[in-house]
């Protein structure tokens, strides 16, 4: 898509060719040269810390308005703003629409913060880590199977000011149905404004809602605001997930040179695009899978705990590894990692929050985990081209030693109160 967008305006002063300006002297900047190939991952690596970056900004503030005017007006009013920024991609014919497209969605996209905050208003604390490991199973597998519908429809062609305005449509039409479900299906969820009973009916509430007086409409005016005491503060949940995807972002946006470095010397004819995508194809499935058996039958904090592990043994075999089925190995590990390690944090962090400021605290501990992912790659991918490929993943696998021991050393698992008899 970059490169139709390059070829569609050559001249030395649009936009895209400045950004390509600013690229080149990132490039020059390292004693090993990079090769020119990379320039429209690069490029693609730099609109998707574009699109987290602004996400860390916009999550605080979805979340605090899902508080204050609920859970499904906020998720509306963000897939409106979703439609719009698809509505910019069909008519894009030039760079300029095309990224405009790419901030309108960056500032609006909702989906994953209000799927979390929605399971967390309607499960009680024993049903709320497996619950929301159904939530992430459903976004691995978009994960997996989206990108292999988009590039197969791109070969589509037929527009040729636009090739990619049947892949554009499609979203769209998905979109657009998921919109108008929502309108027509989904209740509001947030404890204030509705009186939907939570899942497991749960005569012994946890501990985050019996310190709720905001969620009770009798008590508004006659209660008196109890401290709230965190099992795991939220500060450091914030943290913990900044330093995870910090390092992780990084080495997910390296795999493209590392494929084409490790599949340069073989004789087999498959690009290395193709090569690493069938990578990321068989992590998003192994994800799938442990979300959907293993992941939602064990504590969050284990779950966690084993994904941050998972994570820096990988980081230590991409130091060295060698061949393609090396590779694999350590996706299948990563593939570990993808699966617990951000379920795990959204699941502590929602028994940190009280009802009346869920979405706030939720919207925060993405938001910090958009800007690791807007920051890493840039950070890790400096570090791959500097020093190179060893130093680059051991410092990743030191660093997630280093989460690891935060980890273990400061978290807790929540008190769960489950059902008596």
């Amino acid at each position: 898509m970059l490169s139709f967008y390059r070829a569609q305006d050559p001249s030395p002063d649009s936009l895209l060719n400045r950004i390509f300006h600013y690229l080149n002297a990132y490039k020059n900047a390292f004693a090993r040269p990079i090769d020119s190939r990379y320039d429209i991952v690069l490029l693609g690596g730099a609109l998707g810390s574009m699109f987290s970056l602004l996400q860390a900004f916009a999550a605080p503030v979805i979340g605090g308005l899902s508080d204050r005017y609920g859970r499904r007006r906020a998720l509306l009013i963000s897939m409106l703003g979703n439609l719009w920024s698809v509505i910019l991609w069909v008519s894009a014919r030039d760079f300029r629409t095309f990224l405009a497209s790419r901030i309108v969605g960056g500032l609006s996209e909702a989906n994953v913060q209000m799927a979390n905050a929605i399971v967390a208003d309607i499960t009680d604390a024993e049903h709320r880590g497996s619950s929301m490991a159904l939530v992430g199973v459903c976004f691995s597998v978009a994960f997996t199977f989206g990108p292999m519908l988009g590039a197969g429809l791109s070969t589509i062609d037929l527009v040729a000011e636009n090739p990619f305005i049947v892949a554009a449509i499609v979203s769209l039409a998905l979109i657009l149905v998921e919109t108008v479900y929502l309108w027509a299906c989904l209740p509001e969820t947030h404890p204030r404004f509705t009186t939907l009973p939570r899942e497991g009916n749960t005569a012994e509430k946890s501990t985050s809602e019996k310190s709720d007086v905001s969620s009770t409409k009798d008590e508004k005016k006659d209660s008196v605001p109890v401290k709230r005491t965190h099992t795991n503060s939220p500060a450091l949940l914030n943290a913990l997930h900044f330093l995870f995807l910090l390092p992780f972002s990084g080495l997910e946006f390296s795999l493209p040179f590392l494929t084409t470095t490790l599949y340069a010397g073989t004789a087999t004819t498959a690009s290395p695009a193709a090569l690493n995508g069938r990578l990321l194809s068989l992590m998003g499935l192994i994800a799938s899978l442990l979300q959907g058996t293993l992941v939602r039958r064990l504590p969050p904090l284990l779950t966690l705990r084993a994904g941050v592990v998972a994570c820096a043994i990988s980081f230590f075999c991409l130091a060295h590894v060698t061949s393609p089925s090396g590779l694999y190995a350590a996706g299948a590990l990563l593939a570990v990692t993808t699966a617990t390690v951000v379920t795990g944090l959204n699941s502590l962090g929602s028994f940190e929050a009280q009802d009346a400021d869920r979405g706030a605290v939720m919207g925060r501990l993405r938001g910090w985990g958009q800007a690791g992912r807007a920051t890493g790659p840039i950070l890790f991918c400096s570090l791959f081209w500097w020093a190179g490929r060893e130093v680059a993943y051991t410092a990743g696998g030191v660093a997630m030693c280093v989460v690891g021991v935060l980890a273990f050393g400061l978290l807790k698992s929540p008190v769960v109160h489950k059902k008596t008899e």
